[in-house]
């Protein structure tokens, strides 16, 4: 089991899920309950986000995804959309300069999975650039979904894979899952995917790929996620037996 005390070791990898997913719900909740504007409540996710890239590279988690922006955040009023983009700009603003080496020496590779077209161009640059930067780096993925949507991400795959029919590429008798998964935004299976903010639902996240993943719903919203609570949603992803549908 895991040492909950931390002691600051990293755990053994066969302790550890090798990828784990959040969906970081509850930021404006958090907000509202400090009696501030809703989307100011974001700027404090952010933080936290910061935080967790440290507790995953001590516990020895390998790959990291992120559901940041979904294609229906779009729907947010404008005023809360631009303090989203801002919020984003100065986060990755960070990685590229203050936290540079410290990402760089950590071995983090940074993916933006989505359709991330879709921002504004100053976002889309400073999302290149990220990606640009760390596209070497070997030791911790983190994929950080931006304007995605599972739904979005099969369509998007379905029209790859019907491209390359039509230019006679692919005959369909040769469509079977590995060609097909290999057009999506990625894919790689996480192991764990937790959710915070109380709901209990999978809000259109990595509906491919989270076929036999391991679920775990936390009342707590985004802001208020600790590492404590990162240690124990692995104890409970350790204690599962996962027999994959055997």
């Amino acid at each position: 089991m895991v040492d909950s005390n931390f002691g600051g070791k990293a755990m053994t990898s066969h302790q550890v899920p090798r990828h784990i997913a959040i969906i970081m719900d509850g930021n404006r909740r958090f907000a509202k309950r400090l009696m501030m504007k809703p989307w100011m409540g974001h700027e404090w996710g952010e933080q936290k986000v910061e935080k967790l890239l440290e507790w995953c590279e001590e516990l020895g988690v390998e790959e990291l995804t992120l559901y940041a922006f979904s294609m229906q955040n779009f729907d947010r009023p404008k005023e809360e959309f631009n303090y989203l983009m801002s919020v984003f700009n100065k986060a990755f603003d960070r990685l590229l300069n203050e936290k540079k080496q410290k990402v760089m020496d950590a071995g983090m590779r940074f993916t933006f999975i989505g359709r991330t077209h879709l921002f504004p161009a100053d976002v889309q640059v400073k999302m290149q650039e990220l990606t640009e930067l760390t596209k070497c780096n070997n030791t911790r993925q983190v994929n950080i979904a931006m304007a995605y949507g599972g739904r979005e991400e099969v369509i998007d795959a379905v029209k790859k894979v019907a491209e390359q029919v039509l230019q006679g590429r692919l005959a369909p008798d040769q469509i079977n899952e590995t060609v097909f998964r290999k057009q999506l935004y990625t894919d790689s299976e996480p192991d764990l995917i937790i959710r915070t903010g109380g709901d209990q639902r999978t809000s259109n996240f990595l509906i491919w790929q989270s076929n036999y993943s391991e679920w775990i719903f936390l009342e707590k919203t985004w802001p208020e996620f600790e590492k404590q609570d990162l240690v124990l949603a692995i104890e409970n992803y350790e204690a599962r037996q996962r027999r994959f549908g055997k």
